[in-house]
This record gives structure tokens, C-alpha cells and sequence, in this order.
């Protein structure tokens, strides 16, 4: 292999989003004590909205990984529901079964994670038909085989859902710990050095020697891991996994929402899942506050959808600022 160096991306410190972010807290904390119900800065309120954030979290940090890289995933929220009830059916609420659940669905997001991959680079289909596609083969198989919830998860399962570690929830650590795990990759690793060169010219890494095709195929597995690790939090919040609850949840576009709020940009080769954590939790907060405020649900996507052009529109200000 021909020689190279890569150039390892900066170091993870608080990106813009944080900014958005302490805004959107302020904002919300205001409006709450001038309009709303309740105490926004309640212990209770503000672990609620930690704890709302949990599967958006998990599953935008893999998207992360994709987005970076200048690839999408749109599968995710079908492998979470895949992931949810696969796990519930094979637990039958019997504890000596969740080894074997968390096997097989790590295996199912593994095998969907390549397929998505080989599909996108070795056939070189469009990442968002190629994804879409698995997606609804998922769907469509899973849909065919149940259509409602099945089985059921083992208690002791539930707790990570319900646990917590001191006055901590679990899955708030959860998530702490996978976005930790994200960050390490994408900044102290060469797959994550790599990702960074791929998504910003993907040719002249190529022509670099970077083997392109494997990286891509790792970010989309990384992508499908991380809608396991959703689903398998859904089914233990649920105590059952039902065919439904990915789509429900809207986890693809939300995802991706969450990773372009946090200032990943779609092109690939810029941004980080710190930014992608801010990102969810700027919705998160915004979900709290309307749910206190008694906003319709229809107003609250009028908002995101708000959020979402005023945050791209200003790191595309800030882009040019800095290129100029």
C-alpha cells in the first residue's frame, strides 16, 4: 500500500451547537416560568428530558458516523423495531434467554450494517435508496411475521430502562457512555481520522490510499449497532417490542436532524456526535417545554422545522465567514 498520512481531526472541544443549546435552555426556562406548568428546573423535569433523550442519543451518534462520511442511513428506525421485537420475542420474559436476545439482534445489526455498506460501495447505489431499501425489506418481513407486540423482555432487562446508578438513570449513563465511545473513535482513532478524510473528498483520499469502500462500510455498521442498542432500550421501556416502534418514533429523519442541528454537515468531513448530543438535546428541551406550555403537536413540528433552517442557515454563515 502506498504511503500517506493522515491527519487526525482536531480536538473534540464544545462545538457550536452548545451555543444553540444554551439558548434553547434559557428560551424554554423563560417561557415556562412566564406561560407554562410546573418548574422547567425541577430535578425531576430536567432528568425527563436526560432521559427523553436517550434513544434519539443513541441511534444519532451512529447517523453521525454515517452522515460524516458523506453517506445516510435511512434504516435505523426499521432495524430498531426489527431489533425491539426480535429481542422481546426471543426473551419471552425468561432472564436466561437475554444473552441469547442481545446475540442475535447485535448479529441482525452487523449483517444490515454490511449489507448497507457492500450496497453502497461495491454497487454504488445512492446511500439514501440503498438504506431505504433495506429498510423497507425489514419492514416488510417484519410486518409479515407480527402485528402487534410479541413476547415479552425479561424484568431484570428493564432496568435499562428504569435503573439507575445512584441518582443517575442508567440510560442517561447509557448514552453518556456511547457518545463518549463516539467521540473516542472519531478523534483518537485512525478509522475516525480516515472518516473525517472520506467525507471531505472522498477521491482524494482515495487516490491518497485510504481504502474508501471500508471505511464507508464500517461508519454504516457503527450506524446499525447503534440502532440496536436503541431498540433493545425501547423494548426494555416497553417491556415488549412491537413492529411499529421505530417508525413511530421517526428515528431516521429525527437522527438526521439531531446530527445537522449539531452541525455535522450532510456533505460529510465536518462535525462530531458532541454537537449531535447537543443537537438532541436542543429537541428534547423544546419537547419539554411545549409539553409544559400545552403546545399542539402540530405547532411543535413547525418549530423543529424552524430550529433545524436557523441552525443550518447560521453554520453555513459561519462557513463562509471562516473560508473568507
Amino acid at each position: 500500500m502506498s504511503g500517506y498520512v493522515i491527519r487526525k481531526p482536531g480536538r473534540a472541544g464544545l462545538p457550536p451547537a452548545f451555543l444553540f443549546l444554551a439558548g434553547a435552555f434559557v428560551a424554554a426556562w423563560v417561557l415556562v416560568s412566564l406561560f407554562g406548568r410546573g418548574q422547567f428546573l425541577s430535578a425531576a423535569n430536567i432528568s425527563n428530558i436526560f432521559v427523553r433523550s436517550v434513544a434519539l442519543g443513541i441511534v444519532a451518534v451512529g447517523q453521525s458516523f454515517a452522515i460524516l462520511g458523506g453517506s445516510i442511513d435511512l434504516s435505523v428506525a426499521h432495524l430498531i423495531s426489527v431489533t425491539a421485537v426480535m429481542a422481546s420475542f426471543i426473551m419471552q420474559g425468561d432472564p436466561a434467554n437475554i444473552a441469547r436476545a442481545i446475540v442475535v439482534v447485535a448479529a441482525i445489526g452487523l449483517g444490515v450494517g454490511l449489507l448497507n455498506g457492500l450496497i453502497i460501495t461495491k454497487l454504488r447505489v445512492n446511500a439514501l435508496i440503498a438504506t431505504l431499501g433495506t429498510g423497507l425489506f425489514m419492514q416488510g418481513l417484519l410486518s409479515t411475521s407480527f402485528q402487534n407486540f410479541a413476547g415479552a423482555v425479561a424484568p431484570e432487562f428493564e432496568v435499562l430502562a428504569y435503573g439507575t446508578w445512584g441518582p443517575v438513570p442508567i440510560p442517561v449513563v447509557v448514552l453518556l457512555g456511547v457518545v463518549a465511545l463516539g467521540a473516542l473513535v472519531m478523534h483518537r482513532t485512525r478509522f475516525g481520522a480516515r472518516l473525517y478524510a472520506v467525507g471531505g473528498h472522498a477521491e482524494v483520499a482515495r487516490l491518497s490510499g485510504l481504502r474508501t469502500d471500508r471505511v464507508l462500510i464500517g461508519a454504516h455498521i457503527i450506524a446499525s449497532l447503534s440502532a440496536v442498542l436503541t431498540g433493545l432500550f425501547i423494548a426494555a421501556r416497553l417491556g415488549a417490542g412491537a413492529p411499529w416502534v421505530g417508525q413511530d418514533g421517526v428515528y431516521d429523519l429525527e437522527s438526521i436532524a439531531a446530527v445537522v442541528v449539531g452541525g455535522t454537515a450532510l456533505a460529510g468531513g465536518r462535525g462530531g456526535v458532541l454537537g449531535t448530543l447537543a443537537g438532541v438535546l436542543i429537541f428534547s428541551i423544546m419537547d419539554s417545554m411545549f409539553n409544559q406550555l400545552g403546545t399542539g403537536a402540530f405547532l411543535k413540528q413547525v418549530f423543529r422545522g424552524f430550529i433545524i433552517i436557523a441552525a443550518v442557515a447560521s453554520y453555513s454563515v459561519r462557513s463562509r465567514e471562516e473560508v473568507g
